[in-house]
């Protein structure tokens, strides 16, 4: 089941028949057993006609915080390590991607994360900027995985391997997060075959394209949870971003009107255009 958040309410697909659902976001999505209650919630329900809805989507998100995992897949580990070489920060990399505990950082508040068809920023004080394409959690307020959508995390990969511990300012920033198209409810786990696919463009044209399966990730779902949920406390659950495993070659960088699309088997595509925030 999908669940859709959008300008004229929510909405769940189920067997490719559409229902609205009368009820507020953080409330809905915090259940204990989701994929049970949204059955009930559809069962006998009068199915909506027409798809004029799909034109107000927005970003599945209420007012939940969304955090992100680094270097759990190989090629992650490799990107950042060449990245940071030259500032000696090459190290710190090999190390977390071998060691227990993950690379876990704060990425968005939900004003700042976009949905599908909106735009996604770059840093005007960045020379290298990319898209990274990430299987993103969404975990209850009881720290139990409910459900599955796709992120970007927007990446300055030249500020970042200047000096690791300007992560922040790489990673954290207006429009730096995307989140859509929808939440995905399965009755069991996703399958860890599940693929997942980028393309940009620029101009019409496809100027890079990749897949990977999740079954490439070094780290896996339950230990990410465990440790984000360790010390904190999420009154109404919280994205987490679970890494990526598609980067750009280093001569490539985002250019404004860049179009990205990034595409999960039963979470659907979310696509996002490339901009720059502008100044007040």
């Amino acid at each position: 089941m999908n669940v859709y958040k959008t300008l004229a309410g929510i909405y769940v697909t189920d067997d490719s028949k559409i229902f609205l659902i009368e009820e507020e976001w953080d409330a809905l999505v915090n259940r204990e057993n989701l994929f049970a209650y949204l059955k009930e919630s559809v069962s006998g329900k009068q199915e909506v006609a027409g798809e004029s809805w799909k034109d107000s989507i927005q970003a599945p998100i209420g007012s939940q915080e969304v955090w992100a995992a680094g270097v759990t897949y190989l090629r992650s580990r490799d990107a950042r390590m060449e990245e940071s070489k030259n500032a000696g920060g090459a190290d710190f990399y090999s190390m977390v991607y071998n060691a227990e505990r993950p690379e876990l950082f704060f990425k968005a508040l939900p004003h700042r994360v976009v949905g599908p068809g909106k735009q996604v920023f770059i840093r005007k004080d960045s020379k290298w900027n990319v898209p990274e394409p990430e299987l993103t959690l969404f975990i209850n307020s009881k720290g139990s995985v409910q459900g599955y959508t796709i992120g970007n995390d927007m990446s300055s990969r030249d500020i970042e391997g200047e000096n690791p511990l300007y992560l922040p300012q790489a990673k954290v920033y207006n429009n730096s997060a995307a989140l859509g198209p929808s939440l995905y409810v399965p009755e069991h786990f996703i399958s860890l075959e599940t693929e997942i696919k980028i393309i940009i463009r620029r101009n019409g044209t496809t100027i890079f394209e990749n897949a990977i399966q999740l079954n490439k990730m070094k780290r896996n779902f339950t230990e990410l949870v465990e440790y984000l949920f360790r010390e904190y406390d999420f009154e109404n659950g919280a994205y987490l971003m679970t890494g990526t495993g598609m980067i750009p070659p280093n001569d490539f960088s985002l250019m404004i009107d860049d179009e990205i699309s990034i595409t999960v088997d039963e979470i659907g595509t979310l696509t996002n255009s490339v901009a720059q925030r502008q100044a007040k």
